[in-house]
């Protein structure tokens, strides 16, 4: 719980870092999608190099320090921007470059946090916990965006920074005192296996669990399509609803307000039958939820909540049977390794939709790159239903078997 806690207080000060620099790039640049389009992309594509790499190192050194490391990182690189900003220097490339450096110590942070959390909470106790970190981690998307809204009515942006660094403090104190389980043996430390080999070793981990890789794939063609409504909702608030700074903010909250019940609803669930069915059902009313947001009418305020609620909804819903298929189905020795492969496989054309999303909404418009992106994002989900054999795929039964051992996956069928 104390780690968890000062995760969670981190995470509020990188969402206010995130709001903060994005709408002052929306408002310093009105009118040109393409800047936040290449914030997006120089946020995105470090990461993918960096974490799986980072996901190795996760597996291989003290997960504590590695953290520590990263995390006071981080803090230094926002006090270095906050000093930059204060000199009056905010060029593009300055902006584009602390997004650059953010992303790769967010790429060796997420691996090692989702790898540390199967070693200290019992197995039949993980999609809980998934749930309740999903409902925390809701509580505090809703309120950064209204803190970082409420901080740039009252100050300047740079000014708005140092509350990552403060809540890097917050987090620091009590992750010096906590003890995180090793799941390495003194024998497995002699191997000293390379670091080709273990990066290999995470790969094949991930090809023996079935059905995964059509998961992957969905999780990429999703990422890609979904990117115009991450990186541009601040340019469709500001530039077509012609929304302030705190109506934006609201306009978030009801998304992160549908992402807080969802995630009661799977900390209240012990388990999730037809994980599949479930799982699809879910991402296809995001989809449509997506489709009636592009075409919201003008300044409907209220509309755009109750459809970013559903939106919302949905999402830790996906999340917490996907995060808890890999917890479960994966050794803890490989699961930084493999986490950080995942995710890299799921974000791998992320960059790329991100660099083209900026001229495309010059071309048709945001709204109707909004409305386009989710009609292909629900015929991506009819066809891998429909014609893959995904949905005869019993996760609960993989993860049963995994138990006993990586080697009983090869009795599983495709």
């Amino acid at each position: 719980m104390a780690f968890w806690g000062g995760q969670t207080v981190s995470l509020l000060g990188s969402i206010v870092v995130q709001f903060v620099l994005m709408w002052y790039l929306t408002i310093s640049y009105p009118e040109n999608p393409l800047v936040l389009s290449l914030a997006s992309f120089f946020y995105f594509l470090p990461m993918i190099f960096a974490m799986p790499i980072a996901g190795v190192f996760s597996d291989r050194w003290n997960r504590k320090k590695l953290i520590i490391i990263v995390d006071s990182s981080q803090a230094f690189a926002t006090f270095i921007l906050i000093m930059l900003f204060s000199m009056g220097i905010t060029d593009l490339w300055i902006i584009f470059s602390f997004m650059a450096i953010r992303s790769v110590f967010q790429a060796f942070h997420q691996p090692t946090v989702n790898a540390i959390v199967p070693t200290m909470v019992p197995k039949e106790k993980l999609s809980r916990i998934n749930g309740i970190n999903f409902l925390a981690s809701g509580v505090v998307q809703l309120i950064g965006p209204v803190l970082a809204a409420f901080f740039l009515v009252f100050m300047t942006p740079f000014q708005a920074l140092w509350i990552d660094v403060i809540t890097f403090f917050i987090a620091f104190i009590p992750l010096i005192f906590i003890k995180i389980p090793k799941v390495r043996t003194e024998a497995e430390k002699k191997k000293k296996e390379s670091f080709s080999v273990e990066f290999k070793d995470g790969f094949k981990t991930l090809r023996m669990v079935p059905g995964m890789i059509i998961l992957l794939i969905m999780s990429m063609l999703l990422n890609f399509l979904i990117q115009p409504l991450s990186t541009l909702m601040s340019y469709f608030a500001y530039n077509i609803h012609n929304a302030t700074v705190l109506e934006y903010a609201i306009m978030s909250t009801g998304f992160q307000g549908g992402i807080i019940f969802g995630a009661l609803l799977t900390a209240i669930k012990k388990e999730w039958k037809h994980k599949v069915k479930v799982t699809f059902i879910v991402l296809g009313v995001f989809m449509v939820g997506y489709a009636m947001l592009a075409y919201s009418p003008y300044r409907a305020f209220i509309f755009m909540i109750i459809t970013a609620f559903v939106m919302g909804f949905v999402l830790p819903i996906v999340n917490t049977i996907y995060q808890t298929i890999m917890q479960k189905a994966v050794p803890h020795d490989k699961l930084g390794r493999v986490s950080s492969i995942d995710s890299t496989l799921s974000m791998l054309i992320t960059p790329l939709g991100a660099l083209i999303i900026g001229p495309l909404a010059l071309v048709l418009g945001v709204s109707n790159l909004f409305f386009f992106s989710a009609l292909l994002g629900m015929v991506v989900l009819a066809c891998l239903y429909a014609f893959t054999g995904i949905r005869h795929v019993n996760f609960d039964e993989i993860a049963e078997k995994m138990s006993d051992g990586l080697e009983e996956m090869k009795e599983v069928p495709e």
